[in-house]
């Protein structure tokens, strides 16, 4: 497939009007979704907002590749926008991006149109294709230029083929992104680049979107100097035991290819030696950096449970449609399709989400042999009672048992090889957490988590309105960042305990920011442009939706003066909420569940509406007017 069947005039916009990333983003996403390529704009957006918190797609040398893969998009589609002034994308050389290419895949794309989104990446590495697109005149003259470079993977993989062995040895490289659309083919063709001038044999191996190309024998990592791995994500790294590798992200591997082949070539790296077998990063302490360590496995697992918790809860939250108490058999009120629904949401997907949370730590841990351990440990704490502590506890123990087993068994012959993940890993695994968490987890964490409810059910007014206060502040710090998850996280540990007054400060905070925000943009109009205007009557949408992040390019936009007013909007939300003492019995689900699962819907609303009138009040006092636009 060629990449103009993706990009094509109706999806190209010569002169973007803003200079600031999240207004660009909010420009192409609109003219993918006027294209006709997109199923949910606002879910879309959603998802490259959540791909740029993980690290900027501005990659340098004025180039941004904003890309998500989701169910949002309706066929695999290239948008393009061009600034001559540059936008503060954040890059990663600190320059403005001129060229900004915006991927939207969908969450089935298939393998054809993954390679022509991945051409394009490499594409934009070569200085003289973003000089012709810098200089293009019209919508016509950019498609002509890209036609004009784009080669099939046939003659690429000719060309490759083509390379003479060097004297020097040869360097192996693995180069993967969360998303495996842009970066793993840019640090891919980069590298490539980099040794063909410096007379170097490499071998590279992408693990993109349509899965491990090129990749790496057994007989090739053997043989080979050293290993580069520039990755954002997990890749299969016990292959590499007892040769030298270098870890570093996947954008080191676009910005600085020529000193990690020439630091490949020295051999400057320690030899790994496993999963924490002590094998460093790359000597910068590269790889240990963003997302690294205890919050990186944590994360993992939460972000597994999220879709259990979402579509679980709003499920049950349904049930109540027909009463509070129309799934008991007996009752009055009793429906038995309500009772279908609570099964399904409650019994099976809720009843799931602590075994998933600890099975998704531990692989993160341990990669795939620490899954079954995690989760039989994850189920133990359910069925035991020890709940969202227990569930933590069993991820990173099974994770760092395996850790341990992949050292002990590490000596044995290599014929065993093959045993290892089918049959030593999960059985002493599973064994040995299991035992662990029975003798040792399971009793002391129940009295602990039993503690912690009837400690919570005994506060009085006065300690559960500072309690909401914190934990609705802790929603509108980071929308959705670490310490919006962390009280996420007590909330859903709440509801599972059988506690449910937390989660509804905490759904009252992740709320209120963008309904402050979409009010600030009704009531002082003069104090924000007409795009953010019209960005704020879609944050009506997303907070009456318990989506947090639709606040986010306000906040980056002006952080100064939006976070603290979204702060102080969500602790009067949250701290009135408990001053009501409102029990919420849904994980999610904002509006649309409200008058179904709590026990004062209408205090509960009111809670949320000061809130969000506190936060838009704020607002419209510290943001200075906009000047008049034409």
């Amino acid at each position: 497939m060629k990449i103009t069947e993706l990009l094509t005039k109706h999806t190209i916009k010569l002169n973007l009007e803003s200079s600031q990333k999240e207004n660009v983003i909010e420009e192409l996403v609109s003219v993918l979704d006027q294209a006709g390529k997109l199923n949910d704009k606002e879910g879309y957006k959603e998802a490259v907002i959540n791909r740029e918190k993980q690290s900027s797609t501005g990659i340098g040398e004025g180039i941004a590749i904003p890309h998500a893969k989701t169910a949002s998009v309706k066929e695999p589609a290239i948008a393009f926008g061009r600034s001559k002034d540059g936008v503060d994308y954040e890059s990663l050389d600190g320059q403005p991006s001129h060229l900004v290419f915006m991927i939207a895949a969908t969450d089935g794309a298939n393998n054809t149109h993954l390679e022509a989104l991945s051409r394009l990446s490499t594409l934009l590495m070569r200085e003289e294709i973003r000089k012709q697109l810098l200089e293009a005149s019209s919508e016509d003259e950019i498609i002509d230029i890209i036609n004009q470079h784009d080669k099939d993977d046939e003659e690429e993989e000719q060309a490759e083929e083509a390379s003479a062995p060097s004297a020097k040895g040869k360097i192996l490289a693995v180069t993967a992104c969360p998303t495996g659309i842009a970066h793993t083919f840019m640090a891919a063709d980069a590298l490539k680049e980099k040794a063909k001038e410096l007379g170097v044999d490499i071998k590279v191996e992408t693990n993109g979107s349509s899965g491990i190309k090129n990749g790496l024998t057994a007989q090739e990592i053997e043989d080979a100097v050293a290993i580069i791995v520039a990755a954002d994500k997990q890749v299969e790294m016990d292959r590499f035991q007892g040769k030298h590798v270098i870890e570093v992200p996947v954008t080191a591997g676009i910005r600085r290819p020529q000193e990690l082949i020439e630091q490949a070539l020295k051999q400057d790296a320690p030899i790994y030696q496993g999963k924490g077998g002590g094998a460093a990063a790359s000597k910068d302490g590269a790889a240990k950096g963003k997302g690294g360590g205890f919050y990186k496995h944590l994360m993992s697992g939460v972000s597994n449970m999220l879709p259990f918790v979402v579509g679980g809860g709003i499920l049950v939250a349904v049930s109540f449609f027909w009463g509070i108490n129309a799934t008991k058999p007996g009752d009055p009120t009793y429906n038995e399709f309500a009772a279908v629904l609570s099964n399904i949401g409650g019994t099976n997907a809720l009843g799931l989400i602590v075994a998933v949370l600890a099975g998704f730590i531990a692989m993160s841990i341990a990669d795939r042999p620490g899954f079954a351990p995690g989760m039989v440990g994850g189920f133990m704490a359910t069925q035991a009672g020890a709940g969202f502590l227990g569930g933590l506890i069993a991820g990173f123990l099974a994770g760092y048992i395996v850790v341990l087993l992949k050292k002990v068994f590490a000596g044995l012959p290599q014929v065993l090889d093959g045993l290892k993940p089918v049959l030593l890993y999960p059985l002493f695994g599973i064994f040995l957490t299991g035992i662990i968490m029975h003798y040792v987890v399971n009793t002391p964490v129940k009295y602990i988590m039993d503690g912690m409810t009837h400690w919570l059910e005994g506060l009085g007014t006065g300690n559960l309105v500072v309690m909401g206060i914190v934990l609705g502040g802790m929603m509108a710090i980071d929308m959705g960042g670490p310490i919006n998850k962390a009280a996420f996280t007590f909330g859903i540990a709440m509801i599972e305990a059988g506690n449910f007054g937390p989660h509804a400060a905490i759904m009252a905070g992740g709320m209120v920011p963008p309904l402050g925000i979409a009010l600030a943009t009704t009531f002082f109009k003069n104090k924000f442009s007409k795009r953010d205007r019209e960005a704020g009557i879609t944050n009506y949408v997303m907070g009456l939706s318990f989506i947090t992040e639709g606040a986010i390019p306000f906040a980056a936009a002006d952080p100064a003066r939006v976070i603290p007013a979204c702060i102080i909007g969500s602790a009067v939300a949250g701290g009135l909420s408990q001053f009501f003492h409102v029990t919420l019995q849904a994980p999610h689900g904002g509006i649309f569940v409200l008058f179904f699962t709590t026990n004062h819907a209408l205090l509960y609303l009111l809670s949320i509406l000061i809130g969000a009138v506190v936060t838009a009040l704020i607002l419209g006092v510290l943001k200075k007017p906009v000047p008049t636009e034409k």
